[in-house]
């Protein structure tokens, strides 16, 4: 291809950021991100920022190269047709390939009345509601957190380390995505904090009300405050914009991430899948898959071939409150075994990640602003403000 390539990434994920960092740093390629926040969100430290013990938000000065341009807006349809993305705002983008990382969020949980009582911390903004309800809760208040996948399980934990009392609802099983032995100190540690935990086949949610959770073997659960955790769901944009998605809303690709209705579109993150290569929703998956998708793109506009894209996954960390915390050993596969880390070096463990997490992004960025001007230029056609009270920070999504 001749001339400049514009390249159009849409989410300011883990998956999108190091894929315009990626793509920045190849001449002759001009990126321009779209996301609806102004700031960079870290998603693995939203349970933090329930607590207050981290903001969770880095400026996309930090993260994204200087080279990249950043439109503050929300991306509501892909014509893939004309190659152009419209915008909530009124603008529209053109582009020559396209980035799909509009990343996941918390999951309808059907279940009546969970919509309308009990909060998220699978976002920014429902953390910061989540937050603000505790703060504006007694400390002696009973919390009941439902899903205890990773998510599930970090939330629980910071919130009793932090003094309330606290009930875990399992469902069948605590830690499902973990090793039959890694549950142990996992189980030991919450009780430890006082959380109640609760699991078998009757431990399941059937309805949540403004101040309690009805379980499915008749108990009622007093809940002044009530946190889902469980499942996780994707944008729409892709089945909105015609795209063909699998039951999940995820968009099809193959596995060079690239969609399976036009080459021009590649995936990085949550909201794609490989069907024949189906990988775990997380932050350790995106940072691998950003990187790879602008890969793909950059191979086509040299006229090669794709190659397809291996994942390698090392386990789960998780914190356990600021104080311990379990890590989940794994095949590169994803299969989990027996080896852990836990206690204190545990909690250490799942530190280093995340801050060697944000230090990769930051190197990305540092490496695509090196290509030219440090100045980083943003639009900002859409805006939304933090509804945090203060300076603020599944059950398949882990570090």
């Amino acid at each position: 291809m001749n001339g400049n390539v514009e390249v159009v990434v849409v989410g300011g994920g883990y998956g999108g950021v190091t894929a315009a960092n990626s793509l920045a740093r190849r001449d002759g390629v001009s990126v321009t991100l779209v996301n609806p926040r102004p700031e960079f969100v870290s998603r693995i430290r939203l349970h933090q920022l329930v607590t207050g013990s981290d903001d969770a938000v880095e400026g996309f000065g930090e993260v994204l190269g200087g080279d990249v341009r950043l439109v503050v807006d929300t991306a509501t349809r892909i014509e893939a047709a004309g190659r152009r993305v419209s915008l909530a705002g009124g603008g529209t983008l053109s582009y020559d390939y396209l980035v799909y990382a509009v990343g996941s969020g918390a999951a309808d949980p059907g279940v009546p009345g969970a919509a309308e009582f009990a909060h998220r911390v699978s976002d920014f903004e429902g953390a910061v509601r989540l937050r603000s309800a505790l703060d504006a809760t007694s400390a002696s208040a009973s919390v009941t957190v439902v899903g205890s996948g990773p998510t599930g399980l970090e939330t629980a934990a910071e919130l009793a380390e932090a003094g309330r009392k606290v009930t875990l609802v399992c469902g069948r099983v605590l830690g499902p995505s973990l090793h039959a032995r890694v549950r142990r100190p996992v189980a030991r540690r919450l009780a430890k904090l006082g959380v109640t935990v609760l699991e078998g086949p009757r431990a399941r949610v059937t309805e949540v009300t403004q101040d309690s959770v009805q379980l499915d073997d008749g108990r009622s659960l007093p809940s002044a405050v009530t946190v889902w955790t469980a499942g996780f769901r994707v944008p729409d944009l892709a089945a909105r914009s015609g795209l063909r998605t699998d039951a999940d809303g995820r968009l099809l690709t193959d596995t060079t991430l690239t969609s399976v209705d036009d080459e021009r579109i590649v995936a990085a993150g949550d909201a794609g899948v490989m069907p024949d290569r189906p990988f775990r929703m997380s932050c350790q998956a995106a940072t691998q898959l950003g990187p790879a998708a602008a890969d793909t793109i950059l191979r086509r506009i040299a006229g090669k071939t794709p190659a397809p894209v291996r994942l390698f996954f090392a386990g789960q960390c998780l914190s356990l409150g600021r104080n311990e915390g379990v890590t989940q050993f794994s095949y590169p596969n994803d299969k989990v075994n027996a080896l852990r880390i836990s206690g204190r070096t545990g909690a250490g463990v799942k530190e280093i990640a995340c801050r060697f997490t944000l230090n990769k992004l930051v190197s990305g960025a540092r490496k695509a602003s090196s290509r030219g001007s440090h100045g980083h230029s943003t639009d900002r056609l859409e805006t939304p403000q933090p509804e945090c009270p203060t300076t603020p920070p599944g059950t398949r999504r882990a570090a």
